[in-house]
């Protein structure tokens, strides 16, 4: 893999981007489908930036991991061979920065106005900054959504877990969430989820709407719980050398670009999430509970420990900054 990102990054060249001729060709590679708000949110940067930058640049978007898997995008982006990435902010903690692994805690947000205290926040910057030494800016938080529960049997109470064997993306804060509903957590790449689901290879996941009605992944569920236990969301990034050698004019185009794009991605997820729960409730592919106040304080019970449990891994200061963001 590594060879082949090296011939990669010297084929294209691009770590001198200044002296490129014009126009600049930069690549924009994300792992899910043009239809989500992540797809649709790069969708718009590319055509602001190319707006801003008044065709100094060319923005080429590779969605659905037409380029690079999960596991392949953020070494890709550190060699060179991708200009900008979106990942899940869960793919930091397996490259070091572990802090991240806080937005995966269960139910650690109670709504979005909590998420916006931290991503538009000191506490978000403070992080976004802690990729630096790994050669990586963080540009934006971009909302995917909160995720339901699925599988071919009914997830109402947290005794429905036992022993399914549930997809999640790399991070060991999940890995400790499902341990703790007894399930049996399978690491794998999201483009390879819809058939691990449809053949058995897994039993169930977790997903926002959106993530899962534009996968298809209702097709091969029966059951889905509107639970709201975890947000995905995502930082987008590019290499740190690249960005700081661009000409003043085009990153200040391209920043322009980007602040207007978080802004119409963060809108449109919610949207975007409720009309994908809309459409997979209408195919009546799966059933969708909704779980009551008192089962979801089950859950809430269950689950809370895993904050106590990671923090020697995440940090204690950098979760009690997330309580004291979100009051």
């Amino acid at each position: 893999m590594k060879k082949t990102l090296v011939a990669s990054v010297l084929a294209s060249v691009f770590l001198s981007a200044p002296a490129m001729a014009n126009p600049l060709i930069i690549k924009f590679s994300h792992v899910v489908s043009p239809d989500t708000p992540k797809g649709k949110g790069a969708v718009r940067f590319k055509e602001l930036a190319e707006k801003y930058t008044e065709g100094k640049v060319v923005v080429e978007v590779y969605p659905n991991s037409q380029l690079y898997k999960d596991k392949e995008e953020l070494e890709a982006l550190q060699l060179g061979a991708v200009h900008m990435l979106a990942p899940s902010l869960a793919k930091f903690g397996p490259l070091g920065v572990r802090e991240f692994e806080v937005f995966d805690l269960p139910f650690i947000f109670n709504d979005r106005n909590d998420l916006r205290k931290v991503t538009e926040g000191p506490v978000g910057r403070m992080l976004l900054d802690k990729l630096e030494p790994k050669g990586i800016k963080g540009l934006a938080y971009w909302d995917n959504g909160f995720k339901v529960m699925s599988a071919n049997s009914p997830l109402k109470s947290v005794d429905d877990f036992l022993g399914l064997k549930m997809r999640i993306q790399s991070s060991k804060v999940l890995e400790a969430q499902f341990k703790a509903l007894d399930a049996v957590p399978q690491v794998m790449a999201f483009s390879e989820v819809y058939q691990a689901l449809q053949t058995g290879v897994v039993d169930g996941t977790e997903n926002p709407p959106s993530n899962m009605y534009t996968q298809k992944m209702h097709e091969v569920q029966k059951h889905a719980t509107v639970s709201n236990h975890g947000y995905l969301g995502y930082a987008v990034i590019v290499n740190k050398k690249f960005w700081e050698g661009l000409p003043d004019d085009i990153r200040q185009g391209m920043e322009k670009a980007m602040s207007e794009a978080t802004v119409y991605a963060n809108d449109i997820a919610e949207q975007e999430n409720n009309d994908s729960m809309k459409a997979m409730e209408e195919s009546g592919k799966t059933q969708f509970y909704q779980l009551s106040d008192a089962e979801r304080e089950q859950w809430v019970k269950q689950l809370r420990p895993v904050h106590k449990e990671m923090a020697s891994r995440i940090g204690q200061d950098v979760i009690d900054a997330f309580y004291k963001a979100t009051e």
